[in-house]
């Protein structure tokens, strides 16, 4: 079943949002050769704890850091590692807290240092297709036209969708209904309704869209080493169309401005 929010829980999803949107943009300006993933785990760990909150993933379901990392063909639930990223690589980085009681989520692809025009694309495209999701995310939509929206926009480009992962419904707990996979069929699935929340989150892989999973049991991985690319914002549907709440405050006031032009 997926539950709508009250007001009063829309309150607290917009700070736990706006509090992780912080630490997401912390740890993207801390991206650079040289700097390791561990670094960034335990930047975020502490910059979560320090606001009052908790790290989400740590213990979920056994998992061991406060982000997933995921480096170059690695896709989701990266571990964090000692190793130095070099220039040329791209990083995702994905996180979550929990604030008063519910969670934020959000993830980014991030480049470190120079990367190449493919790189690039494939990040941009990935961003893109995000933006074309929370668009989809209106009350009286269905869920299949979320899915759509991603799918038609990655496919000009020839990207591997993942399907094996999706997005998904938040609130209180981090893995709520429903499931939002990154393709789909217009006007199919739930009907989406005011007062839904959702995590919305884009994987392309510049090749195929197969994945395998490592030893660790965690890190997904593209099954052709290709690069792959991620972006997660946590929205909430309102009558007035879907309010994206893991934005910092200066990226609130910069989309109100522009929408006051």
């Amino acid at each position: 079943m997926i539950f709508a929010k009250s007001a009063k829980d829309l309150d607290k999803m917009r700070a736990v949002g706006e509090l992780i949107a912080e630490v997401r943009e912390a740890l993207r300006a801390m991206v650079a050769p040289g700097i390791s993933t561990l670094e960034l785990n335990n930047a975020a760990d502490k910059m979560i704890r320090d606001a009052g909150a908790i790290p989400t993933f740590i213990g979920y379901h056994g998992f061991p850091y406060a982000i997933c990392a995921s480096v170059n063909h690695e896709i989701v639930h990266g571990f964090s590692k000692p190793d130095p990223l070099k220039d040329g690589d791209i990083i995702s980085l994905d996180m979550a807290a929990t604030y008063q009681g519910f969670v934020g989520d959000t993830a980014t692809t991030v480049p470190v240092g120079t990367i190449s025009e493919d790189l690039a694309q494939l990040i941009r495209v990935t961003e893109e297709c995000l933006a074309y999701g929370i668009e989809a995310s209106c009350v009286n939509n269905r869920i299949g036209d979320i899915g759509w929206a991603v799918q038609q926009h990655a496919e000009k480009f020839g990207y591997g969708i993942v399907r094996d992962y999706t997005g998904h419904g938040i609130g209180r707990n981090m893995h709520e209904a429903p499931q939002i996979p990154n393709y789909g069929r217009p006007g199919t699935k739930e009907k989406i309704r005011a007062g839904y929340c959702f995590a919305i989150e884009p994987m392309l892989n510049i090749g195929t869209a197969d994945t395998r999973t490592l030893s660790d049991k965690w890190t997904v991985v593209t099954a052709d080493g290709k690069p792959s690319a991620h972006a997660e914002h946590t929205l909430a549907v309102t009558p007035d169309g879907p309010e994206v709440l893991t934005l910092t405050k200066e990226q609130k006031s910069r989309q109100k401005a522009a929408s006051a032009t």
